[in-house]
C-alpha cells in the first residue's frame, strides 16, 4: 500500500507546489487506487506517477473549496479517454452532485462509465466496506462542512503451513480450501484440525487517516487513533495559531499534537501556505518534531510505502 502526494499546497498552486490531491495505491489483489480530493491540475500530476486513471476506483472529497475540487471534472472526463469503463464511486459533502452535474451539463461532457455519487452527512460512520477495506468518516472543524476519512484494511489470515498439513497426512485439495475459509477439517487419523493451528501469523490490517482542512478537534483525534499513517494539514507554522484558526486551519504544532494524542505511528503534514517554500519544509518538520518525532512534511509527488505492523500470532488472544 502506497500513498502519493500529488499536490501539497493550500489555496492556489505556485511554481513549486500544486493544490491538494492524495492518491492511495491499494495492495494486491486489488491493484487499483483511490483519490482524496482533486485540486486543479490533479490529472497533470498523475502523469508523473505510475497511477493509471483506468484503475481509479473511488474518489473521496473532504470539502467543496476550490483548491480541493477544481480538478475533478477534467479528471473524470479524461478517465473515459484513458479507457476507464469500470464504475467509480464519488463520495463527499452535500452539493458535490450538483457541482458535477452542472459542469457536465454545461460542457456537454459524457462519461463511458458509471459515476456513483454519494453525498454524506456529519452523522455517518462507515461509508464504504468490502472484504478488504473499510472507510469511516467524521466531520472536522473548518469554515464549511469538511470531513476526514479513516481507511482500515481488514486483517487477513496467514498462509497455510503446507509442510505441517503434509505431516498430518492432509493432501492438497478441497480440505485446503476449507481451512483457508476458516473451517475445521478431519485428518486421516480422525484428528480435528483447526485453521489457527495450521496457518502462519495473521497479516495485520493497516490504518490510513486522511483529514481535510481543520482546526484542532476531537474527531481528528478519533479518526487518527492508532493510525499507521496520519495525513494532517499544517497550513501555518507554529506560533500562528490565531491566524490559522481564523481561516479554519491548523499549525505544524497542532498537527503534531493531534498525532500524539491519537497515538498515530507516522504523521505526514501537507496543505502548506504559499508563504513557505520547499526549503522551509525542514523547519516546519522540526517544529512538529518537538512533540511528535515521526513526522514528515510532504512535497509534491512524494510517495510513501505504508508497511504492515508486526504480525499477530494466530493463537494470541
Amino acid at each position: 500500500m502506497n500513498i502519493w502526494f500529488l499536490g501539497t499546497g493550500a489555496g492556489r498552486p505556485n511554481k513549486h507546489r500544486n493544490v491538494t490531491a492524495i492518491a492511495l495505491q491499494l495492495p494486491e489483489p486489488s491493484c487499483s487506487w483511490w483519490l482524496f480530493d482533486a485540486g486543479e491540475a490533479t490529472q497533470h500530476q498523475l502523469m508523473h506517477s505510475p497511477l493509471k486513471l483506468s484503475k481509479l476506483e473511488a474518489i473521496f472529497i473532504t470539502h467543496l473549496h476550490g483548491d480541493h475540487i477544481y480538478g475533478l471534472p477534467g479528471l473524470l472526463s479524461s478517465r473515459s479517454f484513458d479507457g476507464g469503463v469500470t464504475p467509480v464511486q464519488l463520495i463527499g459533502p452535500a452539493g458535490l452532485k450538483q457541482y458535477i452535474e452542472t459542469v457536465f451539463a454545461v460542457s456537454g461532457t459524457h462519461l463511458d462509465y458509471e459515476l456513483i455519487i454519494h453525498e454524506v452527512t456529519g452523522n455517518e460512520g462507515v461509508i464504504y466496506n468490502n472484504e478488504h477495506l473499510k472507510v469511516e468518516i467524521g466531520e472536522l472543524d473548518h469554515r464549511v462542512q469538511c470531513f476526514g476519512y479513516r481507511v482500515t484494511e481488514h486483517d487477513q489470515p496467514g498462509k497455510l503451513l503446507v509442510h505441517k498439513l503434509k505431516e498430518m497426512g492432509i493432501a492438497a485439495g478441497p480440505l485446503y480450501g476449507k481451512l483457508k475459509q476458516g473451517q475445521s477439517v478431519a485428518a486421516p487419523d480422525g484428528t480435528i484440525v483447526h485453521t489457527k493451528d495450521v496457518t502462519g501469523p495473521v497479516h495485520v490490517g493497516r490504518i490510513v487517516t486522511v483529514l481535510g482542512d481543520t482546526k484542532p478537534c476531537e474527531n481528528a483525534v478519533r479518526l487518527a487513533a492508532g493510525a499507521d499513517l496520519l495525513v494532517h494539514e499544517a497550513t501555518f507554522a507554529a506560533g500562528m495559531e490565531e491566524k490559522a484558526h481564523e481561516f479554519g486551519h491548523s499549525t505544524t504544532a497542532e498537527a503534531a499534537a493531534t498525532a500524539a494524542a491519537a497515538k498515530a505511528k507516522q504523521l505526514v503534514m501537507t496543505h502548506f501556505s504559499g508563504r513557505y517554500s520547499n526549503e522551509d519544509l525542514s523547519l516546519l518538520e522540526a517544529e512538529a518534531a518537538l512533540s511528535f518525532e515521526s513526522v514528515r512534511a510532504a512535497q509534491d509527488l512524494l510517495m510513501i510505502e505504508i508497511k504492515r505492523a508486526s504480525a499477530l500470532e494466530p493463537n494470541k488472544e
